[in-house]
């Protein structure tokens, strides 16, 4: 059986993960990078955040972006949710709220699926140089839809 997910089908896919790949246009080609997520349910969007690089860099240009998390089982029993939005770059107290949000709110997604409880960001996420200050960013949802596949 195939069918599309409902909204709220769709959220609790995002809400039970926190690895996805987000897609961005950068010199009128596509490119796609997996991140660390979380999906906050109060602003109805996607937290991550980033060290200056390419990808930050692009999205501050053209901010429109697709992002996607999938769950695959077998090639038979899957789901999977795509997203269209916008990126939104925070700063100081903003940014600092929000990246404590995207801590805690991975580290209880982790806790949940896995059993694990990580104490810091580096344990379930990319490093980010200590000279560095890493970019904390939203994606507004715009626009949501989803499929699942299942085989009984």
């Amino acid at each position: 059986m195939r069918r599309n997910l409902n909204q709220q089908e769709c959220i609790e896919l995002l809400k039970q993960n926190y690895i996805g790949r987000l897609a961005y246009v950068s010199g009128g080609c596509p490119h796609i990078v997996p991140i660390t997520y979380f999906y906050d349910t109060d602003s109805n969007t996607i937290i991550s955040y980033s060290s200056v690089g390419h990808k930050i860099r692009e999205m501050r240009k053209n901010p429109a972006i697709s992002f996607s998390v999938d769950e695959i089982a077998s090639i038979a029993n899957w789901k999977s949710v795509l997203l269209h939005g916008t990126f939104t770059e925070l700063s100081r107290i903003d940014a600092k709220h929000m990246l404590h949000e995207f801590s805690e709110g991975v580290k209880k997604v982790i806790a949940n699926t896995h059993g694990e409880h990580p104490k810091y960001i580096s344990e379930f996420s990319a490093k980010i140089d200590n000279e560095d200050i890493p970019v904390i960013f939203q994606i507004h949802i715009t626009e949501i839809t989803g499929k699942l596949r299942k085989s009984f």
